[in-house]
């Protein structure tokens, strides 16, 4: 790949021996090398995530320091990397992680319990000249905090009490929250899965009662965020109408779409969206509270002969209770 170290035989290998060093072997003063100003203008990488931005280098590396100290043993096994690009336009990964790790340390989570976890996360990675210049990153914070014996609502509510109370704690990201992203989509065909697949999920969205049926294979196994995995499209369908049942009047956004078709593999589709209105419905979010609520979500989907075979769906549950009680107190 142009631009990229000559250990790099393409992206996912870069995103994987990046992670790998990064992470597990420790070398997490790497991130500068990784992590740097974009490679047309001088600005920090912004790294947005459920609960906020962050720029650059130096907030990342804290970041990860933190965690390590949290969960020394941590391991990043990587599901796939669903990625699109050239060398001229850039390229866009979308890393998903299974994490196995154990609480070992007092943290955020509270003391340490000693309970070994397993969570996913996903990160969506604008990459070039051997640089990250643009991230999304989405954690299972909901299957964290259930595994370590706390509610996610309760959760949220001990995070704003550290910050101070409602007045003072920290939003977190929405659609105000000020962020310039440097990252344009690198030109794809007009006929593509990840296309296929964001028309399907906005038919879901829209109500569209045939939209499962006709797309989904009806061995279809979804994974959740809390960590939940289901089978059929019956279970498909509630998880969906449950969702847009909380926020009726949301508008659901398609923020980027990448896929991948290589052989001996099944299609992919990688989708980053966001659901943006008022808490409105009665639901697995309590009592509607009139917040205004921004989910950040990321999608992965594999294509089998009858339609989608496998779906994982990834938002923070956490980050949106600290929306409403941010609101209701």
């Amino acid at each position: 790949m142009k631009g990229f170290d000559q250990q790099f035989k393409d992206l996912p290998d870069y995103i994987l021996k990046i992670t790998y060093q990064i992470w597990e072997d420790k070398d997490v003063e790497a991130i500068r090398d990784y992590y740097a100003d974009t490679p047309s203008v001088s600005l920090p990488t912004p790294t947005r995530s459920p609960s906020g931005v962050i720029y650059g280098a130096e907030p990342v590396i804290k970041a990860t320091y933190e965690t390590l100290k949290m969960f020394p043993d941590r391991q990043l096994l990587a599901e796939d990397v669903i990625w699109i690009g050239n060398d001229e336009e850039g390229y866009l990964s979308s890393h998903r992680i299974l994490s196995r790790a154990t609480h070992l340390h007092d943290s955020a989570y509270g003391k340490a319990t000693g309970k070994k976890l397993v969570y996913r996360v996903i990160a969506d990675c604008a990459c070039k000249n051997n640089k990250v210049y643009d991230e999304w990153l989405v954690k299972d914070q909901g299957a964290i905090v259930r595994q370590l014996g706390i509610d996610p609502k309760q959760y949220a509510s001990n995070l704003i009490a550290s910050e101070g109370g409602p007045d003072n704690a920290a939003a977190p990201f929405n659609e105000h929250t000020p962020c310039e992203s440097l990252y344009k989509s690198p030109r794809l065909p007009k006929s593509n899965p990840g296309k296929t697949y964001a028309e399907i999920l906005k038919a879901i969205m829209s109500s569209n009662k045939e939209a499962i049926e006709k797309n989904y294979d009806r061995a279809i196994q979804q994974f959740q965020p809390g960590g939940y995995v289901t089978h059929g499209r019956q279970e498909v369908t509630s998880f969906w109408n449950n969702l847009r049942a909380v926020f009726p009047d949301a508008l659901f956004n398609v923020e980027h779409v990448s896929f991948t078709q290589e052989k001996d593999q099944p299609i992919k589709a990688a989708i980053r969206w966001s659901l943006v209105g008022k808490h409105d419905g009665q639901g697995n979010f309590g009592v509607p509270s009139g917040a205004n609520v921004y989910v950040m979500g990321i999608n992965h989907a594999e294509f089998g002969p009858r339609g989608i075979k496998n779906e994982w769906v990834l938002f923070d549950e956490t980050m949106i209770w600290k929306q409403i009680l941010m609101k209701t107190g």
